[in-house]
């Protein structure tokens, strides 16, 4: 070999760009280590009914206040990779069972932890993510075990609801009636398919305290009537919903007319009218008194809707003029011409209210009559927006406890039985992902010494009292009372969750976990 050769073979190739930054081994691992701990602290005091808010605030200055953990992930503005994988946690627990993210969030963070001192250790990275699967599957048959054999009632559906608003910034507002109205708008959409979560929609207005929610059958829209003098209240209702405006048609091609005289200006402005007219007697005449429109409508359109005796309202979302025809039953029209009698749906009564400044549109007791609206009101916005928050977590979790697996008992139970449950099958567990199993059972011990620490208890006594009542009695969860916490029976109190969410939960915070302790190698490049 040349001299040549040798020097070229001991100079260092370079492939990437000088601006690439590298960071491999351990110093990789404990870069994403960190961050995924961060953003699982973030949110943990906000765990349980007791858990505290936090303040978001945009560099525009909007204000976001909320203990949702969901919510708060989303608005944070995350750049770490490894910290925005903890985010899609949460993100994949929303979209899936629709609560549970910060308890996702949380035990996707401790197995991180408990995975960094099984690195220290020097366990391999591979071994800790086949213990941490091993023990996963342990969770899920404890799961299992756990889940009631009951059949779900109402009054078990209104204690799941309970369960999930009870301490999400609703305040001191009675979650027992709110519950009830949650059952009572799933059972209206129930079907032996299952439950259409679609039919239902919240509406939020100021004005009023949270206790002033109700259920309305049917849709609500913030459009205002067109003209002032149209009717607010139309009884037994016949409604069009059309897809296109109401004005004067345009030429599509450029074209000049030639006006010399008066009469012609005349002529023009009553075809004009004439032709605006017959777009108000076209729909007047199939019978309907109300007409939801997506376009735009003339001025002189809406005056003479107003003649006659028709409610109209224009510029509706899509969205929710989609709403109005799946809850009355009428077909979206896309021309004039193709409007018809049997194209309209009906409804018991729509009337427009005003609450404030602002007017809404009641559509009740359509003809579909599978769509319903959760009114919900609040003294301010950020209440309203809290609340809303917390009815569409409530309303997601009893779904899923109806249409997913059933419920099983909360404020911590579960994660004891869970735990319970590993340390027991571990002993017949050979290697070293026995270390693994083991770490995974304390990391889920987090949620109940997150609870107690939440509530005021000291965790370490909590966790030894709730191990033991376990043990003694075969249930023991974190009960609320007052200010403090109790170690009792959570089913007895009323305090359930839905199986689908512990599921969920255990999977997406360990493939998470699994797949950033995996992770030996980080390069970043412009």
């Amino acid at each position: 070999m040349s001299q040549q050769m040798r020097q070229r073979r001991g100079q260092p190739l370079f492939i990437l760009s000088e601006d690439s930054e590298r960071a491999s081994g351990k110093d990789a691992q404990s870069s994403n280590i960190t961050a995924g701990k961060a953003v699982s602290e973030s949110v943990r005091t906000t765990l349980g009914p007791r858990g505290m808010d936090k303040m978001l605030v945009s560099d525009s200055g909007d204000v976001v206040i909320t203990n949702d953990g969901a919510t708060i992930l989303q608005e944070m503005d995350i750049e770490h990779p490894a910290a925005q994988m903890v985010v899609e946690v949460a993100e994949t627990q929303e979209e899936e069972v629709g609560d549970g993210t910060t308890t996702a969030s949380v035990l996707a963070g401790q197995l991180l932890a408990q995975a960094e001192d099984l690195l220290d250790d020097d366990l391999h990275p591979t071994t800790i993510a086949e213990g941490y699967q091993e023990a996963a599957d342990l969770a899920l048959q404890a799961i299992e075990e756990v889940t009631l054999t009951e059949e779900i009632d109402d009054e078990i559906l209104a204690s799941v609801a309970e369960s999930s608003m009870t301490g999400k910034g609703t305040g001191d507002i009675d979650a027992a009636a709110l519950a009830e109205t949650i059952v009572a708008a799933i059972r209206q959409v129930q079907s032996d398919d299952g439950v259409d979560r679609d039919a239902i929609s919240i509406r939020t207005q100021t004005g009023a305290g949270a206790s002033a929610t109700e259920l309305v059958q049917g849709v609500i829209s913030e459009e205002e009537p067109l003209h002032a003098e149209m009717p607010t209240s139309v009884e037994d209702a016949a409604i069009a919903v059309l897809d296109f405006d109401l004005e004067v048609r345009e030429a599509e091609i450029n074209a000049e007319y030639d006006i010399t005289n008066v009469d012609q200006l005349n002529e023009a402005i009553d075809a004009e009218e004439s032709e605006l007219r017959g777009y108000a007697e076209t729909i007047a005449e199939t019978g309907a008194d109300v007409a939801f429109v997506t376009g735009d409508v003339e001025d002189l359109v809406a005056s003479y809707l107003t003649q006659e005796g028709v409610l109209a309202f224009d510029s509706v979302d899509s969205d929710e003029a989609s709403a109005v025809a799946r809850a009355t039953g009428a077909r979206t029209v896309g021309t004039l011409n193709d409007l018809e009698e049997e194209d309209l749906g009906q409804a018991e009564t729509v009337h427009v209210e005003a609450f404030g400044d602002d007017d809404l549109a009641f559509i009740e007791g359509g003809a579909a009559a599978e769509t319903v609206t959760v009114f919900a009101r609040g003294g301010t916005e950020h209440v309203t927006d809290e609340l809303e928050r917390a009815l569409e977590d409530a309303l997601d979790v009893v779904t899923a406890a109806l249409d997913a697996g059933g419920v099983v008992p909360g404020a911590g139970a579960t994660e004891i039985a869970i735990a319970d449950h590993i340390r027991t099958s571990v002993a017949s567990i050979e290697g070293r992902k026995q270390l693994a199993i083991e770490a995974f059972a304390d990391a889920v011990d987090v949620i109940p010494r997150t609870l107690a620490a939440n509530t005021g208890m000291d965790p370490i006594d909590a966790l030894v009292e709730l191990r033991s009542t376990h043990e003694a009695e075969g249930r023991a969860g974190l009960i609320s009372e007052g200010q403090s916490g109790d170690v009792g029976d959570p089913v007895e109190g009323g305090i359930l969750d839905p199986a689908a969410v512990k599921r969920e939960a255990v999977e997406s915070a360990t493939e998470s976990a699994t797949m950033i302790v995996r992770i030996d190698d980080v390069i970043s490049a412009e």
